[in-house]
Order: C-alpha cells, then sequence, then structure tokens
C-alpha cells in the first residue's frame, strides 16, 4: 500500500523508521532506490505506475539537490510524502529541505521534518486510515500510546 523510495542506499538507515511504523501498523510496504539523477527511466516507470500495483502513497526520501519527491510528485497521481535527508555532501540538510518543500503550484509534496521518516510513516497510515478503518484504529492507539507516555513521564518528574 505505501511505497518507499530513496535516492541511494545511504538513505536506508533513515528510511528505516518509516518502514518501521508502516511494518508495525501492519499496512504493506514496498522499498527500493530510484535515483533521480542516476536511474531517470526507473524514476519514470516507478512514477507513472505505482498507482497499478496498488501503492495507495509514496514516501519518497533525498538527501543533497533531492530532487527524488518532486520529480515522483510530477508524474504520479498518488500522493507524495517527501523526507529531506541530511547526507555527506549536504549544506547541513537545508539543500534538501528546501528542494522538497519549494515546489511549484500544482506539484504538491507534504514534507516533513529533516531526517523525519518516522513521522512521513505516521503521515502515510494516517491518508490510509482516512478510507481504511482498520489502519485508522490502529492510529488512534498509537496516538493514545503518545498521549501516555507524556503522562507517565510528567509524573516521574513532577514534584
Amino acid at each position: 500500500m505505501v511505497g518507499i523510495i530513496m535516492g541511494s542506499d545511504s538513505d536506508l538507515p533513515i528510511m528505516q523508521e518509516a518502514i518501521d511504523v508502516l511494518e508495525s501498523m501492519d499496512i504493506q510496504i514496498e522499498v527500493d532506490i530510484v535515483s533521480a539523477h542516476r536511474t531517470p527511466e526507473k524514476l519514470f516507470d516507478y512514477s507513472k505506475n505505482a498507482h497499478t500495483r496498488g501503492i495507495k502513497v509514496i514516501i519518497a526520501g533525498a538527501g543533497g539537490a533531492a530532487h527524488l519527491p518532486g520529480m515522483v510528485a510530477s508524474m504520479s497521481p498518488l500522493p507524495v510524502i517527501g523526507v529531506p535527508v541530511k547526507s555527506r555532501n549536504s549544506i547541513d540538510g537545508w539543500d534538501s529541505v528546501l528542494s522538497i518543500l519549494q515546489m511549484p503550484g500544482g506539484v504538491p509534496v507534504a514534507t516533513v521534518a529533516l531526517d523525519g521518516a518516522k513521522n512521513a510513516g505516521i503521515l502515510a497510515a494516517q491518508i490510509i486510515g482516512a478510507s481504511d478503518k482498520c489502519v485508522l484504529d490502529k492510529i488512534i492507539a498509537f496516538k493514545e500510546g503518545l498521549k501516555l507516555k507524556v503522562e507517565k513521564a510528567s509524573e516521574r518528574v513532577r514534584k
């Protein structure tokens, strides 16, 4: 249901957080490396055909110039969530953030924080949960868990 792609295998440690979130909610995923600059034909094929394989949301992580999320969004009818990844050749990650965030009108990319793949996974689950009650219930339980975690921490530190 969710396609998770990244520009390089060096992005996998960050993107693993999205994988983990979605797997914890029993949401089917496919994971692949699709480079906007090194494999443009694969990028075109993936973007134009993901919906025909049952993908409902695409999470695209990329560092540096970070063209992957925007290029996918330009060709796919699906919602795209961009994850800016701070890479070794990055300018503190700002190049990635701005490349994904500053999309032209008509080509939206939902953008999470730098290295924010966990939130990308949660957002993808919420999008799917809008039309899937089972996933929605898991999101509700997840949010309740966040609340309980804060309440327990508050009890520990309160004086």
